[in-house]
């Protein structure tokens, strides 16, 4: 296999085309990690790439999984592992290219080997915040496993019911279990990662038109069909960006305007969040700040020789 290229960068920060362009000089085909972009029911409202954007470049796992399905990192590194086998004997680059870091930590350093949670006691967690909120599942949660508790703070009510979850399936800490993890499936070396890293005001301005030709697209009639299938709410393709204040619209709860707005806040807050996850968890990689895309392909082109002379 030719050296695997990562492309990592905030949502709306011009990864797409990017990828395809540097698949046409490297022979390369694209690989989705994006964990929005898996679900085939987000099409517009995950700006997944269209076939026109594609161009013709064979794009691997995107839309491949139904919204009702709850994905995970997990997930998504058996599904990878097939295509880079795949890629690896056709001879082509994998060029993977996505907003979640969290994808890319476990490709490069490994995922920590926690067992899967089964359906039934990820019902009781649920339940148990329902009835009790987060301070309710805080306080089961202290008993059995306070370092986690101290560890997570306020009421993030996602951390707190995945550690609980781990201890129900396993009667372990989830602090023990990630201490151990598994092999990457990427080798240190033999790959290169870039963060794309654009200035801040032109990257929320995109982020803002963008949401606005998501609306014209369909974005509404998208986030109606999902609410037609009753999913549960908690399921990560109902917290899509935009999904829950057009769901709110829907149900009659806020207006258009506020859906609109509350949409691109919480996108530019989740941008932000993306620039702090690579400072921290990212510090080596090549930072790429322009957005000039001609700029990025020679930049990023060069960067790749130095690891793959071809």
């Amino acid at each position: 296999m030719n050296a695997p290229l990562l492309i990592h960068g905030p949502t709306a920060s011009g990864k797409t085309q990017l990828a395809v362009e540097l698949a046409k000089v490297l022979d390369g085909e694209v690989v989705n990690a994006d964990s929005m972009q898996v679900y085939r029911d987000l099409d517009v409202l995950s700006a997944r790439p269209s076939e026109e954007e594609m161009e013709g470049i064979p794009h691997h796992l995107f839309g491949h999984v139904d919204a009702a399905t709850r994905y995970s990192t997990g997930s998504w590194l058996e599904d990878v592992r097939d295509v880079l086998a795949d890629l690896s004997r056709r001879g082509k680059t994998p060029i993977l290219v996505g907003g979640t870091g969290l994808y890319f930590l476990a490709l490069t350093e490994g995922l920590s080997d926690i067992p899967p949670v089964p359906e039934e006691i990820r019902g009781d967690v649920r339940a148990i915040l329902a009835a009790d909120g987060a301070v309710g599942l805080r306080d089961r949660l202290e008993r059995v496993d306070p370092q986690a508790a101290e560890r997570i703070k306020g009421n993030d009510r996602q951390r707190l019911a995945r550690a609980y979850e781990v201890w129900l399936a396993t009667g372990k800490p989830i602090s023990a279990l990630q201490g151990a993890r598994m092999a990457p499936l990427l080798a240190e070396g033999e790959w290169l990662g870039v963060a794309l890293t654009p200035p801040r005001t032109r990257l929320y301005a995109r982020i803002d038109r963008r949401f606005e030709t998501m609306m014209m697209k369909g974005a509404m009639e998208e986030a109606r069909r999902l609410i037609n299938r009753r999913l549960p709410e908690d399921l990560p393709a109902m917290k899509a960006h935009g999904m829950p204040w057009l769901a709110a619209f829907l149900r009659g709860q806020i207006s258009a305007e506020e859906a609109a707005e509350n949409a691109k806040r919480d996108t530019r807050r989740y941008a932000k969040r993306q620039f702090t996850w690579i400072g921290r968890q990212f510090p080596f990689w090549p930072r790429i700040p322009t957005v000039e895309l001609q700029e990025r392909k020679k930049v990023i082109f060069a960067l790749y020789r130095e690891i793959d002379p071809g």
